[in-house]
């Protein structure tokens, strides 16, 4: 029961790496898809980051406020919402395919949305873990959280190399980036379930 539940907790992990890496593979394409300038590409680029400086600064009030469980859920819910509204930006306000400076906005606070959710998780899932585990494997349990988080970047790095293998570069710069962000939710909705 103990290594489940420590198994779901560090999919937050998990997820923090993922959402951090996921960028790498698409930016480039991202980049010619919107017409980013320089200031903007690196803007976009590390989007998520403000979210994470938002997420773990208040994670002790989600953790107090909610509880453990609770706050993971919620980073949980994060995670695939900003998947989902990486992956299809446009959703209910644009058009696909449009490129104005209001998508671009659009686009980057879905990236905040799920950097809210690695700054959560950074904080809430070794915390969880921690408060469950035995003292004599609670040091091992915890550096669980820490492997998951470089192993998630991993994965991510593979599943984006799957996706653009092959793919010509006209089809990656107007879709293949969504398939990048979009992959998230799958590990997401794990998480959230």
């Amino acid at each position: 029961y103990l290594m489940g539940v420590v198994f779901i907790a560090i999919l937050g992990g998990l997820l923090f790496g993922y959402d951090t890496a996921v960028i790498s593979g698409a930016e480039q394409a991202l980049q010619k898809h919107l017409g980013l300038d320089a200031f903007w590409h690196g803007v976009t680029a590390s989007s998520a980051l403000i979210g994470c400086v938002i997420g773990s600064a208040f994670s002790g009030y989600f953790a107090s406020g909610l509880g453990r469980r609770n706050s993971l859920r919620l980073a949980a819910l994060l995670f695939f919402l900003s998947a989902l509204g990486s992956y299809y930006p446009e959703f209910l306000f644009f058009s696909k395919g449009d490129t104005s400076f209001a998508l671009i906005l659009a686009f980057n606070f879905y990236r905040i949305i799920g950097g809210i959710g690695v700054g959560l998780a950074s904080a809430v899932c070794p915390m969880y873990i921690a408060e469950i585990a035995p003292s004599e494997i609670r040091g091992k349990l915890v550096s669980c959280n820490q492997f998951a988080i470089i192993f998630g970047m991993l994965v991510v790095y593979f599943v984006n190399y799957m996706i653009k293998d092959g793919m010509p570069d006209e089809v990656l710069v107007s879709d293949g980036w969504r398939y990048m962000f979009g992959s998230e939710a799958v590990p997401a909705a794990l998480f959230g379930i």
